[in-house]
């Protein structure tokens, strides 16, 4: 007589195999897997049972994907991928091959991740180059801008063309005029090409500057950096509360390395004039018209100056 155990296992491997009949028949009744079928007609019932877990998974994650929670939350096995599956035939008998695929956020979060690694910012908000650069609103927003903006435009496009420019742009306006957001697109753009970039508010830099005498490995690196990045931007120079030090020991060598061999940008308030009597004072040392122009000698050169007019957009 069949024991009371014994029963029930029995009756548990045939409820299992009821419920594998009848999970096996939803996969092969999926849409998915029966346009698999179509494209496919050489596979077999014999092949498709042996495949069934990955059949399973193409159509879960499938769904998962077009009831897309977003990157952050993704149910799939690898996050921001889901399962394809192709066949091929080999030696007279039918494989079913399945793939990870990325997804468009996956790969467009990707490409914000390599963009950010490109650029390095010192003391600029590093969100502004996750941000979505509008061609066409930089072009309409302002009017009295939009010859700055095609300036910008016809940079990227000529380096992308041409190859790394030795000359860099400075663009000088009034305040909240967009100079920053100018400079942060061209980064943007070129990092997409390959360049590598760096961007120093200088107020802060300079004042950090000052304190990096006391640790002369982290200043060299920063200073080398600067040196042999491809795209260099000093942004808001001219702002800063100068020492002769930082003009003539950190700056001086940084734009002496860079001149005929790579581009260095500038976004100021002030122009060439301007910035030059800037250089040639500090609190300590007083006037130094000489030091003065022989800093700008490194910059007048080697810019193309880029005038940004218009409205002040901060707090629009």
């Amino acid at each position: 007589m069949e024991s009371l155990g014994e029963a029930m296992r029995r009756l548990s491997v045939m409820q299992s195999m009821v419920d594998g009949e009848r999970t096996a028949a939803r996969v092969l009744a999926d849409p998915l897997v029966v346009k698999l079928r179509e494209r496919y007609p050489g596979l077999d019932e014999h092949v498709l049972h042996l495949n069934l877990n990955r059949l399973y998974q193409m159509s879960k994650e499938y769904r998962n994907c077009r009831e897309c929670p977003g990157l952050e939350r993704c149910p799939n096995d690898m996050q921001g991928h889901s399962t394809t599956i192709t066949c091929a035939e080999a030696g007279g008998r039918w494989q079913i091959i399945d793939h990870k695929t990325p997804c468009a956020k996956f790969t467009a979060d990707e490409q914000q991740r390599q963009l950010r690694r490109r650029i390095t910012s010192f003391y600029v908000d590093e969100a502004m180059f996750g941000a979505h650069f509008d061609e066409t609103e930089m072009d309409a927003l302002d009017d009295d801008r939009f010859i700055a903006v095609h300036q910008i435009f016809d940079y990227v496009n000529k380096t992308t063309i041409e190859g790394l420019q030795n000359n860099g742009l400075f663009l000088m306006g009034n305040f909240g005029t967009g100079k920053t957001y100018l400079a942060g697109y061209l980064l943007h753009k070129l990092a997409k090409e390959g360049y590598s970039g760096v961007i120093v508010y200088m107020p802060e830099f300079v004042e950090d500057a000052k304190a990096l005498m006391l640790e002369p490995q982290k200043l060299k690196e920063t200073i080398s950096l600067m040196k042999e990045t491809d795209l260099l931007v000093f942004d808001d120079i001219g702002a800063e509360n100068l020492s002769p030090w930082v003009r003539d020991h950190v700056l001086g060598p940084i734009l002496n390395y860079r001149m005929n061999r790579k581009p260095t940008f500038y976004t100021s308030n002030h122009d060439l004039d301007a910035l030059e009597r800037h250089f040639s004072f500090t609190h300590k040392e007083g006037e130094e018209v000489h030091k003065g122009q022989r800093l700008m000698d490194r910059i007048r050169p080697f810019v193309d100056v880029v005038h940004v007019r218009g409205r002040n957009q901060r707090g629009s």
